[in-house]
Parts: structure tokens; sequence; C-alpha cells
């Protein structure tokens, strides 16, 4: 029988409502990945960030640790039940929606993802050649959304609608920062963030429904559509025999979220990281210039840059997309010895994870050697989870990798990008979701063959 570190009341308080992001992982790093439990009063859950615990957490006990509690309430708000979720709804969805989210089905969606990012980075030149620098946060988030709504919807939705959707899903994702660092307070009680959360979700629910009903009218779903709302409609026939527009709905808010969400900040924190590592910005725009050339950026380019890939994955252990991962025991269980009862919540730190010394030497420095060749399959399997693990990985994980390559090397082929104002950014909670505080502008420096007349 082992005991946990305990973090008590009058140091836990303080520390996460300075910072919860930060200060939760040290308390992780602090404990050198043993269970840590942490007083909040009536509300004790334990945080995990040993591989060994999250392998049990998330692979080999994964029935016994739900998505549920008071952590998932903000989110299940917005994405009903789907593969989010737990149970015979997760069952369901995760049947219908792994075929569309496999390498292969990903790569043929790759071709049109390219269109679209590279005539939406020919819309900066303007920019570039004013010498404006563009909001990183907004650009980002519009491109990538664009990207990922024609993924969805193909050629039913315009871009002014699709440009509608963006700011909800961000202020869904932003606004429940406060229920998720404080989720004891009842739903009886308004906390801020909740008018805007319910506001948000409500617009998204009257942009998607009338596409949805459009492509049920049209009655042209295939499993062999190259637009996923199709292809679900055409598989939960298969399965139940109709197609409920909740259900639909929910599959799709959440195949948005991850898809678009978890990429549009992950390149956030790219610029600035390239900015205090100019030697790496060298050998990224070396390999991007030897590999495209002067051409288009082609989905065939991806594979043949693996330092591209190298710097992503540096990017998400450094910066993890999912800055908690909650669950909740269904029985009583031991983690690492510290007995857990059925009920208690544990709160597993990807953010803590990746910082563990063993098994991340300088583990808050930004290397991306550490994923060339044999280093990157020497390490515990479970101690890079920015994507989670198990039965409930994220589907859309070989999505970010071709989406975010298809943007850096667009941009990389067509500007010099760099920080007219650099700071360093600081991790904070925004939701569900780790973004900086900090707003980040970024300069586009024309290559001048490349820009229009």
């Amino acid at each position: 029988m082992t005991k946990p570190e305990v973090v008590p009341f009058y140091r836990a308080i303080p520390r996460l409502v300075r910072n919860p992001v930060t200060e939760l992982a040290r308390m992780g790093t602090d404990a050198a990945g043993r269970v840590v439990r942490l007083d909040l009063g009536p509300f004790r859950p334990y945080l995990i960030s040993h591989p060994d615990h999250v392998q049990q957490v998330l692979k080999t006990d994964w029935t016994n640790f739900v998505r549920a509690g008071m952590f998932w309430q903000p989110l299940q708000r917005l994405i009903g039940q789907s593969i989010m979720g737990e149970g015979e709804a997760w069952a369901s969805a995760r049947k219908i929606l792994q075929p569309l989210f496999t390498a292969r089905y990903t790569a043929s969606l790759a071709e049109d993802m390219a269109d679209i990012i590279a005539e939406r980075i020919v819309e900066l030149d303007d920019y570039a050649l004013t010498g404006r620098p563009i909001d990183v946060e907004h650009q980002m988030t519009s491109i990538v959304n664009q990207a990922v709504i024609n993924l969805l919807f193909g050629g039913r939705i315009t871009r002014d609608t699709a440009e509608r959707l963006a700011p909800e899903f961000a202020t869904c994702a932003s606004s429940i920062g406060f229920r998720m660092l404080f989720p004891s307070v009842p739903y009886s009680i308004r906390v801020p963030g909740d008018r805007a959360f319910l506001r948000a979700t409500r617009k998204i629910h009257e942009i998607i429904n009338p596409l949805i009903e459009r492509a049920q009218r049209e009655n042209t779903a295939s499993t062999e559509s190259k637009e996923v709302v199709s292809a679900l409609l055409a598989a939960r026939r298969e399965q139940g025999g109709s197609a409920d527009l909740q259900q639909i709905r929910d599959d799709l808010v959440n195949i948005y979220g991850a898809a678009s969400e978890n990429t549009a900040m992950s390149l956030m924190w790219l610029w600035a990281v390239l900015h205090d590592h100019p030697e790496v910005n060298a050998r990224l725009r070396e390999e991007i210039d030897r590999v495209v050339g002067g051409g288009p950026v082609r989905p065939s380019h991806v594979a043949e840059m693996p330092y591209v890939r190298m710097v992503l994955q540096e990017v998400v252990r450094v910066y993890p997309s999912a800055w908690v991962v909650p669950r909740q025991t269904v029985a009583d269980t031991e983690i690492g010895g510290v007995p857990i009862k059925a009920g208690s919540q544990v709160l597993i730190s990807p953010y803590a994870t990746h910082r563990l010394e063993e098994f991340w030497p300088r583990p808050t420095e930004f290397d991306p050697e550490r994923w060339a060749g044999e280093k990157a399959g020497s390490r515990h399997r479970y101690s890079f989870i920015p994507f989670g693990a198990g039965p409930h990985v994220c589907l859309g994980q070989h999505l970010f990798y071709i989406e975010a390559s298809l943007l850096i090397a667009n941009l990389f082929t067509r500007y010099r990008p760099a920080l007219p104002f650099p700071q360093k950014l600081t991790p904070v909670l925004g939701g569900a979701t780790l973004r900086p505080k900090e707003k980040l502008l970024l300069q586009l420096h024309p290559i001048e063959r490349n820009l229009a007349a």
C-alpha cells in the first residue's frame, strides 16, 4: 500500500488559480511521476503523470476509467453523445468514424485540403506586400476551419457560413475555463462563461442542422463520398435504418472540434518556437525548399519532409493541446500502489508527462532531434500522449500531421515568416485546449518569385 503525494488545500488553490496548466504539471513533475492527491476542499482528484499509470488508465484497465463526472459536464453540453462520449454511444460512433480517419482515407481527402490551404495562403499576399502583420490565431484558425469544413460538408457550405462557425467553436472552447477549474459548482448557478457558451452552442446548431437536413434530402449519401456528412449518413442508415439529426450533428461537432481546434492551437505555438530556435527554422526551410521547390505543395510532399513532422511532434510534446485528460473510476482499484475508490476523479496531465526527466532529458528544451531515427522508438510508449491513447485515442492524428504540414509548407514556399514583436508566450487555461495568453502577430516577408503581381 502506497500513500499518494498530497498537495494541501492552502497550496493547491492559490497555485491553480494563478495558472492551472503549468502548476498542475509542476505538481506532477515535482512528485517525479508519483500519484498526487489534490486537496480542493470537497473535490479531491488524483493527478496521474507517470507513463506506466497513463497506460493503466487509458489502455490496460481503460473500462474502469470512464469519461464521466464533473470535468466532462461542461463539454457534454456541446459534444452530446458521440466519439468523445462513453458506452454504447461511443462504441457506435467509433465503429462508424474510425474508417473515415484511417491514413488511407485521410490521404484521399488531402488533395482537396491542399487546394484549399494553398488558395487561402495566397490571400495573405496583401499582408506581405503592405507589411501588415497577421493575427496568427485568427488566420491559422480561419484557414484550418475552412479546410476542415470542406472535408465535412464538401460544397454544401459557403465560405461565409464556414467563417461563422469558427468563432462560435472558439467561444465554446474558451468559455468553459471556469467550469473546468471549478467543476463542483452546480449548474443551477451561473458562472463566468456560461451565457457565452450556451449562446455559441445554439448558433452552431443553427448553422449545422440545415446542412445535415439538406444532405438528407439529397439522398446521395455514399460510403465512397469524399465528404464526411454523406459517409456518416450512409453509415448511420446501414447501422440503424435511419440517420437521426441530433446524432449526426453530435458526430460532426466531435469531428470538427478534434480536427480544427488542436491544429490551429499547435500552429500558434510553432511560430514562437521557430523564432527562439533559428537553427530549427533554417533546417525546416531548407527541407521545404528542397522537397517542394517553387511549385505547389501537394500531399505527396508530406511524406518526403520528415523534419517537418519531427518539428510538429516536438511542438505537441512541449505544448499538448489537451492540457488535462479527466476520467472517473467505476470500481475500486490501485494506481502505482495507491488505492483509488470507485467514483474518484483521475486527471492525466500530458503537459506533466511530457516533462518528466526520467523519459525526456532536458524536458523543457525544444529539440526536434528527439524524434530522429531510433531515438523515437526507444522511449516508453505512453510517455508521449498528445492525442491520448488506447481505445479513446484521437482519430484525427493522421489528419493533423497532413493538415499542419501542408499549411507550414505553403507559408514557407511563399513567405519568410518572422515575429515583429518577439515575446515569451505563457500557456494558460483557455477552456478545453492549451493556448497562449498573449496575442501573437506574424510578419510575412515576401519571396518575390512566388507572389502574385
